[in-house]
């Protein structure tokens, strides 16, 4: 089964001024890398190689120097606009031509997801040919995210967008598995009150079709966005945390491409070669040393 991913890296980032006045939100440093390299290597985890970059028009060519054609790392990006944010569901119908009626995954450039078995939770996602999968997440504060209710046997009840009084602690995170029927439901959404399509209303639309399947992240999970100043500062520390304690990276597309077979080892002393005197590429050196069972 063809499944492409669909990173939606366009908005204003308001929240972010003045920081996102003269740079996109997406290209803003979470620690050591670029925002949308997590995306990417949550989609590259789930074993997703094309992929299509959606941005603003005039931000473009800034994710074009960052990523080019993604064969550095064995993948295939493509990129399209968004000239307006009209809604997180109108990414599928920007990528329409680009899935060509095939199963998707819109995962949103701002979240950071982190797990010891996430790659078998993305994978398993990714395998399911019909329906819609997505991840959920218990937070403190659900009145500000979508919300999922389940019942005793994990399945989904409801769905609702930003409630006042929340059923449920789940919030639904910006990671989305859907069938080759997304496209289709998309363009028979109607634009919410505040003028967009809703990611929540194309979510219900599986869920009135008894096609919604949500996978719960328990503990020893971390979902994360970086849209205000203080999300951003506490992401950087945790993926700094993180690394400095185990000495590993955490969403490094280099040394994921290389692990999942993408890129040989010849390759990855290539990319390893210019960025050597920050120690980016000297980790990635080390990694040849140990081996890609490590």
């Amino acid at each position: 089964m063809r499944r492409c991913g669909i990173v939606l890296a366009g908005g204003t980032g308001t929240r972010l001024h003045p920081l996102t006045v003269a740079v996109s939100k997406q290209l803003m440093p979470v620690f050591d890398k670029p925002m949308i390299y997590y995306p990417l290597s949550v989609l590259m985890l789930a074993g997703i190689r094309d992929m299509l970059v959606i941005t603003t028009p005039g931000e473009q060519p800034a994710f074009r120097r960052l990523l080019g054609d993604g064969s550095q790392w064995g993948l295939s990006i493509s990129y399209a606009s968004q000239p307006e944010p009209e809604g997180l569901a109108q990414a599928l119908l920007i990528g329409a031509d680009f899935l060509d009626g095939g199963a998707s995954a819109l995962i949103l450039g701002d979240n950071l997801f982190y797990g010891a078995n996430l790659p078998v939770l993305l994978k398993t996602a990714s395998a399911r040919p019909e329906g819609a999968t997505l991840f959920a997440c218990r937070v403190k504060n659900p009145s500000l995210y979508g919300v999922v209710s389940l019942d005793a046997s994990g399945r989904p009840t409801a769905i609702e967008e930003k409630p006042a009084r929340p059923k449920s602690p789940f919030a639904v995170t910006g990671l989305y598995f859907y069938d080759h029927r997304a496209v289709e439901f998309a363009a028979g959404l109607s634009p919410s009150p505040r003028g967009e399509l809703e990611i929540t209303d194309l979510n219900r639309e599986y869920l009135e079709a008894g096609a919604l399947t949500v996978d719960v992240l328990g503990r020893g999970h971390a979902w994360l966005d970086t849209g205000t100043h203080d999300s951003l500062l506490d992401a950087a520390m945790f993926v700094r945390i993180i690394e400095e304690r185990q000495g590993l990276k955490v969403c490094c597309p280099e040394e994921i491409a290389w692990r999942q077979g993408y890129i040989a080892d010849g390759d990855l002393e290539a990319l390893a070669a210019p960025l050597r005197h920050g120690g980016y590429g000297d980790y990635l050196l080390s990694l040849l040393s140990e081996g890609r069972g490590q």
